[in-house]
């Protein structure tokens, strides 16, 4: 999977590529699906959410760049997975997911991986999470009709928020990286994630920064 449909597509961060290597991407998926675990394509993991790609979940962490001794956040968790790379590539992850069942599933699947460092809750997570702010990184892990202002006030100086952005036929991975008060915006790769659901997600009202 790392060598023929993430790296050959261009992703060159050895300490992603290593991380990806390392997570067992099977053991998110129910028993029926793990032996598509390791194929490039998104797969169902119940209440009508998925197992993102794994070339798009390499792409997001990419372009968030995590370091070693950063504080990621994650909206919308589903599975886990997500959550498990970035888990290998940051000091301490914070995941959060609206659906209840998916959040205790991930919570325990991480922990019976060892991944200490990940700390799962559910609720709506679409403002964020307040009480461990501020973030180096912030991963969306579903899709937002525009970037959400309430995350960006989590972000710390440097911080890069990760989120696809568009409708529901079109979604650009865009990548905003705070500098002080200004904040740089870079759109990357067409996607096509789950709806962001929630008071701040798919047709909600813009919320005040």
């Amino acid at each position: 999977m790392v060598d023929e449909q993430i790296a050959a597509r261009g992703i060159t961060d050895r300490r992603l590529l290593l991380a990806m290597a390392e997570v067992p991407r099977h053991r998110f998926v129910a028993g029926h699906l793990q032996s598509l675990a390791y194929e490039d394509r998104p797969l169902p993991i119940g209440h009508s959410q998925t197992i993102s790609q794994p070339f798009m979940v390499a792409r997001a962490t990419e372009l968030a760049g995590p370091q070693p001794g950063d504080r990621a956040l994650e909206i919308g968790a589903g599975c886990g997975y997500q959550a498990a790379v970035l888990s290998r590539l940051c000091k301490q992850v914070f995941a959060v997911e609206i659906v209840s069942e998916l959040a205790a599933r991930a919570s325990l699947v991480l922990r019976t991986l060892g991944y200490d460092n990940v700390t799962v809750d559910s609720f709506d997570g679409s403002a964020g999470w307040t009480a461990h702010a501020p973030y180096d990184v912030i991963v969306v892990s579903a899709g937002a009709p525009r970037i959400p202002a309430l995350l960006l006030d989590q972000l710390a100086e440097g911080g890069r928020l990760v989120v696809p952005v568009g409708g529901y036929d079109t979604q650009i991975l865009t990548r905003v990286q705070r500098h002080g008060s200004a904040y740089e915006i870079v759109e990357d790769t067409r996607c096509r994630y789950v709806d962001l659901v929630g008071k701040y997600g798919v047709g909600a009202d813009v919320p005040r920064a």
